[in-house]
């Protein structure tokens, strides 16, 4: 609960952002994967799961962009939030 932000990787139908935009206080960083089993679509699923979330507080990057993910997170981290 101390977190300045959170980054949330996840694949298949791509929920776990939303929950854990909802139990957070901070600001949440989606990453949908394109792997997964079933109909995952090369993380297509799992980015429309994301971008529809009901979760305030959660922004989503393209599919596999963790760099991008975590250069947003350093950004977030740099301007003196939580202390």
């Amino acid at each position: 609960m101390s977190a300045n932000v959170i980054i949330c990787i996840a694949g298949m139908e791509g929920a776990l952002p939303s929950v854990v935009g909802g139990l957070a206080d901070c600001p949440v960083i989606a990453v949908p994967t394109s792997v997964g089993y079933g109909a995952s679509f090369g993380g297509v699923t799992a980015l429309l799961s994301m971008l529809n979330s009901c979760a305030s507080g959660v922004s989503v990057v393209n599919i596999d962009n963790g760099f991008g993910a975590g250069y947003l997170a350093s950004m977030i981290n740099h301007q003196g939030g939580k202390k």
